[in-house]
């Protein structure tokens, strides 16, 4: 099994990643770029060696409920492997990103009408006269909320 610090410095290799303390000299590391919820990489790396690294949207680990797979006995290149899938896993596929438009138009059986427009990272949902109704994430949660509301898109 590696120690604490041999793992420490595979995962300090990775410079995309940004260490955070945590309590009992834990150590979680964060890609902030990622583009989910989901910004821990590695999460609560012990100096007694154990830790995990986030594979929730990957295949072939054994996850916990947080989608963690537990690094304690992993290699050196088992850790570098997975930590690097995990951040490619944060990172949108291309096909993710150019299926969803700039800006829609919704209506509901009223007429309302409500426009969803992407602006930098989030998506915003504007009623007449450019009234901020809501701001969501991410086009499907945006499209959840205007359904949930009783509108569709023109």
């Amino acid at each position: 099994m590696l120690t604490f610090e041999e793992k420490l410095a595979i995962i300090e290799s990775f410079p995309e990643l940004e260490r955070k303390d945590v309590s009992l000299g834990r150590v979680n590391f964060h890609y902030n770029m990622s583009h989910y919820d989901q910004k821990n990489v590695v999460y609560h790396l012990h100096p007694n060696g154990n830790g995990f690294v986030y594979a929730g949207k990957m295949t072939g680990y054994q996850t916990n409920d947080k989608g963690m797979v537990n690094i304690r006995d992993f290699t050196e290149k088992a850790i570098r492997s997975t930590i690097r899938k995990s951040i490619l896993s944060l990172i949108p596929k291309q096909t993710e990103v150019t299926n969803e438009p700039k800006e829609e138009v919704w209506i509901n059986e009223n007429t309302v009408t409500l426009t969803l427009l992407k602006e930098e990272e989030i998506w915003n949902v504007y009623a007449d006269d450019n009234i901020l109704d809501g701001t969501f994430n991410s086009y499907g949660e945006a499209t959840q909320y205007l359904d949930e509301e009783g509108f569709s898109r023109i």
